[in-house]
């Protein structure tokens, strides 16, 4: 039997929610140390908190406690335990069809391990009752566990675009000058300046520029907020200058984007780029 230096990953289409089969915590390793079983048609979903050896296609991982697996239908998998040994569990299927992520059978969810632990006991609570509820939570740690150690992922500090950016989104109506955001970003404003053109192809200017006006289109085909309430909730106070970049953007007036967006027709659908 031979041991894997790194774990194989997984191919998860998780372009559409799972069918939950089953759910709960799992005890094992009270009257034998072994277990060696297959599910034919279900993924499995386990967050452990003991130290184990799991073995999959012959290679031997070893299990620690806020180590999670993600095993496909159809795998034979044997644990061999040290003593009694309790995991949360989810046995599902994925009935996606649009292109898969790529992820290890097995990995650390190091700081993200209390993060997953209450969606799956939530999961876990609520499932008696409300099943859809339940395959909600258990999307979510899903897409958790498969951002595990990707950049910008969960379980890393993003990167200083991505850090800009999360910044730029959450305060669209206030301030929004590349220093600052340089400072949010934790790097020098012409090292951010690089990074964002390489990254997105923008500079930080256009970007916010372009985010701004996104919402505001949002909010005046969408909403009943006044034109002025729009151009605040963008960060541009000044009605003249709103008028300005709408003109600029999209070749109309706010009011003239509204109208259009109430006009038969229409498709009120259309995104919002």
């Amino acid at each position: 039997m031979s041991s894997a230096a790194e774990p194989p990953t997984v191919a998860v289409p998780l372009d559409t929610p799972p069918r939950v089969a089953s759910l709960g915590t799992g005890v094992h390793g009270t009257h034998t140390a072994t277990d060696v079983f297959r599910l034919p048609d279900l993924w499995q979903l386990h967050l452990y908190t003991y130290s184990a050896e799991l073995v999959v296609g012959g290679l031997s991982h070893t299990i620690r406690p806020g180590r999670v697996s993600l095993v496909p239908p159809g795998t034979e998998v044997r644990y061999r335990y040290r003593g009694r040994s309790e995991h949360l569990f989810v046995h599902f299927a994925l009935p996606g069809t649009g292109e898969s992520t790529r992820v290890p059978l097995l990995q650390d969810a190091g700081a993200e391990t209390p993060a997953l632990t209450g969606l799956l006991r939530q999961a876990v609570a609520i499932a008696p009752r409300n099943p859809v509820r339940a395959a909600a939570e258990v999307w979510t740690a899903l897409w958790r566990v498969a951002e595990l150690g990707t950049p910008g992922g969960p379980a890393q500090a993003p990167g200083p675009v991505a850090a800009a950016i999360a910044h730029v989104e959450a305060h669209l109506a206030g301030p929004l000058a590349v220093p600052d955001l340089a400072r949010v970003a934790g790097v020098s404003h012409n090292h951010l300046t690089r990074l964002f053109r390489a990254e997105t192809g923008r500079t930080v200017v256009a970007y916010v520029r372009a985010r701004r006006m996104a919402r505001a289109r949002h909010l005046l085909r969408e909403s009943t907020l006044t034109v002025r309430a729009v151009a605040d909730a963008v960060g541009i106070a000044d009605l003249q200058a709103f008028n300005k970049a709408c003109h600029r953007e999209f070749g109309a007036s706010p009011r003239a984007l509204r109208a259009a967006a109430r006009a038969p027709g229409e498709d009120q659908r259309s995104p919002v780029p």
